[in-house]
């Protein structure tokens, strides 16, 4: 399942060039990650706090590949592309909304860890099974009987 969040990009989050900073994409990554939980999950990071519940990125990768620009409405599109017993794996493709051409694409790894303890655990079978059918994978190759 791909969700898509629609963001114009605000003057603060430019260089002095007009060009959108390089880390910012990561702050955008985390709005496509968040209304992602709260729209197809129906799930907050408020709500996992309040069971005790923390996911920290662990890994992040982000891929430049064409400028954003001050005032350009970005189509933030965001798919879990992983999930484990102690881990989901999001995936990211920035453009501007009505094209195709990408700006930037990368992926984010959350682990889940215990708030009052800090320590890594795994995540409660209720997530899981929450987020699973949610995930993309790939189709299954056919064979070549030929």
């Amino acid at each position: 399942m791909v969700h898509t969040k629609l963001y114009r990009v605000i003057y603060g989050d430019t260089d002095k060039a007009g060009v959108v900073y390089y880390g910012n994409y990561l702050r955008f990554f985390e709005i496509g990650r968040t209304e992602f939980f709260r729209d197809l999950a129906n799930l907050s990071y408020k709500d996992l706090e309040e069971e005790g519940i923390m996911m920290p990125v662990v890994e992040a990768y982000v891929r430049y590949k064409s400028p954003a620009f001050y005032d350009d409405l970005l189509s933030i599109e965001t798919a879990i592309s992983g999930l484990d017993d102690y881990s989901v794996t999001f995936f990211y493709r920035i453009t501007r909304h009505g094209e195709d051409k990408v700006i930037v694409q990368g992926s984010t790894k959350l682990t889940v860890v215990d708030k009052e303890k800090g320590s890594i655990r795994k995540m409660p079978s209720k997530l899981l099974n929450l987020l699973d059918p949610l995930v993309i994978r790939p189709e299954p190759q056919k064979a070549n009987l030929n």
